[in-house]
């Protein structure tokens, strides 16, 4: 069968890597892909936006699956274009992705049906807003409503930054429409969590964390993640219950309830708080780089259980995972999240070629001239595998002197916690 992946970046790249894994697959295009998807995939000059031009290409190509990886299509209602137009397509349909589209909804959905979570007010009047901040208790959290690369949260220690928050997310819009409404939510403490699942029938895939600063020690800007690792050792099977009952089949079950059927990724969000789990957020695909994590440690066929999830026959496939454990540690360009150099001439890359068990994510490369080059803030995600997170993590930073380039950075403490 013909598959065609929509993204660019790291999480595509470990998507299509698993894809390339299955027996039921002859060709991978990807639109509009990187140069490290392009050794695996043939890669399609057409912006992940553009609707009716992917659609085309699908028809005119006879892709028999197309999946979706990147929130902004998802929101934007691609995969109903797909299916109206009769194609086979992975993810949810625009009136479910909404659970990562608008923080607002999620929050709301959260409160309606008894689903742990954070105390918060939605404001889309910068005044009320900042009226509601003068009794606030502090640190305080404000979250753009809308998708915002990851980075639309800020976490404010006094009243005076709170305020400079509403300015800078309503009024002077630095992320857009996404300010136009905000959450201001109480500022929850313990570990955070990452789990991904496949919906509408819940099915767990194994837990991960995220390291969403830039800096070491979780210090600096936030960024849509320098690193992670899985299994978490914070996920224990109490934890695991206590979320099954409460907070993942309840989600899906809210959804359905609301007339929003959930087919696709779930990623949640989880904060291991002194009063159990609660839900931080909520995102309508793999998450980025948790997803370069967690593919490599699945033991099924991932195009299997994608078509299992749009056909509903989710409950008959026993999901399961490899005995060991994952670190991915991020190269960025120095400077980000905010200015860095792009074309930065890249080698090594031949350092990975059949070793098992290392793997290489582009996430903001392209070729130039025959050579790779940095084409983004993120440039490749350094994944390694471990008979436990200790060796993963060894290897994974092992790993990461085998590819250079100028202003290579990166942060030297992903799970560090774990050592």
């Amino acid at each position: 069968m013909k598959v065609l992946i929509v993204g660019s970046g790291g999480r595509e790249h470990a998507i299509a890597t698993s894809v390339a894994k299955s027996s039921k697959v002859d060709k991978i295009y990807c639109a509009p892909g990187n140069a490290g998807i392009g050794q695996i995939a043939e890669c399609v000059n057409i912006g992940a936006m553009e609707f009716d031009k992917l659609v085309d290409f699908a028809k005119e190509n006879e892709i028999d699956l197309t999946v979706v990886g990147m929130d902004d299509p998802l929101v934007g209602g691609i995969v109903d274009k797909f299916e109206e137009a009769g194609l086979r397509v992975f993810g949810p349909r625009k009136n479910a992705a909404i659970l990562e589209g608008s923080k607002a909804f999620s929050k709301d959905l959260m409160k309606k049906y008894n689903i742990p979570t954070a105390g918060y007010e939605n404001f889309t009047s910068p005044e009320a807003a900042m009226e509601y901040l003068e009794t606030s208790k502090y640190p305080i959290v404000l979250k753009a409503d809308g998708l915002a690369l990851g980075k639309g949260v800020l976490i404010c220690q006094t009243k005076e930054e709170a305020m400079d928050g509403v300015k800078e997310l309503m009024l002077d819009k630095k992320f857009g429409n996404a300010g136009n409404t905000i959450v201001i939510e109480e500022f929850m403490t313990g570990r955070e969590v990452s789990v991904l699942s496949y919906g509408k029938t819940i099915k767990i895939m194994t837990s991960a964390q995220d390291h969403k600063r830039a800096k070491d020690g979780d210090k600096g800007l936030n960024t849509g993640g320098m690193g992670t690792f899985s299994p978490s050792p914070f996920y224990t099977p109490e934890v695991d219950e206590f979320c099954k009952k409460y907070i993942y089949q309840a989600t899906v079950d809210a959804m359905a309830s609301e007339g929003r059927e959930f087919k696709g990724i779930i990623f949640f969000g989880l904060m291991l708080t002194k009063d159990g789990p609660k839900v931080l957020e909520y995102n309508a695909r793999f998450g980025d780089p948790e997803a370069q994590v967690v593919l490599p440690r699945m033991k099924n066929d991932i195009v299997e259980v994608m078509e299992a999830c749009i056909d509903g026959t989710l409950d008959q496939i026993d999901l399961q995972f490899e005995d060991n454990a994952a670190v991915c540690v991020v190269l960025a360009s120095e400077g980000y999240p905010v200015k860095y150099e792009k074309e930065i001439p890249m080698y090594g890359f031949e350092n990975f070629k059949d070793k098992e068990g290392y793997y290489c994510f582009h996430a903001g490369t392209k070729f130039k001239d025959g050579q790779i080059v940095t084409n983004g803030g993120r440039v490749v995600g350094i994944t390694a595998t471990g008979s436990n997170l200790k060796e993963a993590r060894k290897n994974a930073y092992a790993a990461t002197e085998w590819i250079t380039f100028a202003n290579k950075y990166m942060r030297h403490d992903i799970g560090k916690a774990i050592d």
